[in-house]
């Protein structure tokens, strides 16, 4: 179960890294300045990259811990 939900938290960690240059409705849903501000646009894109790397990283050092 670990790893699927580590494995989970790599795919949106890489989703959210990809909506901060890519324009596509799956992206644009899955934004996470567009779920939790109230005013996102252009000038708070830039923090999915940083959300992004946040969630992929830690998804995949938990992977790591768990298989080792």
């Amino acid at each position: 179960m670990d790893t699927i939900v580590n494995s989970g938290a790599i795919a949106y960690g890489l989703v959210l890294v990809a909506a901060t240059f890519v324009r596509t409705p799956v992206t644009e849903a899955l934004r996470i300045d567009a779920l939790f501000m109230p005013q996102a646009d252009e000038r708070t894109r830039p923090l999915n990259l940083i959300f992004g790397l946040l969630i992929a990283g830690y998804g995949a050092w938990s992977l790591w811990a768990a298989l080792r």
